[in-house]
């Protein structure tokens, strides 16, 4: 069961995300994404994503905000945000939400914004039902 994450936190999170967004290096695709968790300590981590001229070898702000929590040291996900141009909240992708589930829960909040602040809220279980993860190789 997660931990219950204010309406206030996930509104940092969310202008954490949108500001580290002009960072990403999208020079084929232009689609900036911005992301953040929320980790146990209370510690937001940004993402950006980055893509490649190879482009499989590209990777999302939500995948690298994970190698940036992993890096601090933590290894659980409280709540994710995703901030995007697009004028339509963009969910993470369907790779990140398996990396995601690897240190969230089911009921982790996924919050995500598009343009002009359209905003949509999700549970990682609802993003993907029936997730294979960790317990399942026991």
């Amino acid at each position: 069961m997660a931990e219950v994450v204010e309406d206030a936190t996930l509104d940092e999170m969310l202008a954490a995300a949108r500001a580290i967004m002009p960072r990403a290096y999208v020079p084929y695709s232009h689609f900036r994404v911005g992301a953040a968790l929320l980790n146990e300590d209370g510690t937001i981590r940004p993402g950006v994503n980055i893509e490649n001229a190879s482009y499989p070898l590209s990777v999302c702000a939500e995948r690298n905000a994970v190698a940036s929590m992993i890096v601090a040291g933590h290894g659980k996900i409280l709540a994710v945000a995703v901030a995007t141009d697009a004028p339509t909240p963009t969910p993470p992708c369907g790779g990140c939400r398996q990396v995601l589930w690897e240190f969230g829960d089911v009921d982790t909040p996924v919050v995500a914004e598009g343009a002009g602040g359209v905003r949509a809220r999700w549970r990682l279980g609802d993003l993907l039902p029936d997730a294979f993860g960790p317990d399942d190789l026991t």
